[in-house]
């Protein structure tokens, strides 16, 4: 005989994800993060343009190591101030985990390409101690 699905199994799903939904806004207002702060978590065109100017070779130049480099600290910073507040936030950790190793693979592409380039992003960005 199969078994059957009974209401109070459908309803303890939904109590789950109501007690999952109001400890998420029980951490964020532990945290003082209010709805419009969230939002203003990713980096934004304008910051992004910014670092296209300050560090492309040419106007528009968002493919040059140098501005990949750049655009990925910023997130990475971002995304490091994040996970100091959300501890258990792992998959946002997985993802700066996959960012510091692409920027880690550029700095060697552009280490290999142009020792002077390399140093020269390095200390603007503060990376290396």
């Amino acid at each position: 005989m199969k078994p059957m699905l009974s209401e109070p199994s459908s309803l303890g799903k939904t109590r789950q994800n109501t007690c999952h939904t109001a400890l998420r806004v029980w951490a964020d207002k532990k945290a003082g993060y209010t709805p419009a702060e969230k939002e203003t978590e990713m980096i934004t065109k304008e910051k992004k343009a910014e670092l296209v100017e300050k560090y492309g070779t040419k106007p528009g130049d968002t493919g040059s190591p140098e501005v990949q480099i750049a655009i990925l600290t910023e997130r990475i910073r971002e995304l490091t101030e994040h996970l100091k507040v959300n501890t258990h936030d792992h998959h946002s950790r997985r993802g700066l985990l996959k960012m510091v190793g692409k920027r880690r693979g550029l700095l060697d592409y552009l280490k290999e390409k142009d020792i002077t380039r390399y140093r020269s992003i390095i200390e603007k960005l503060g990376i290396r101690k």
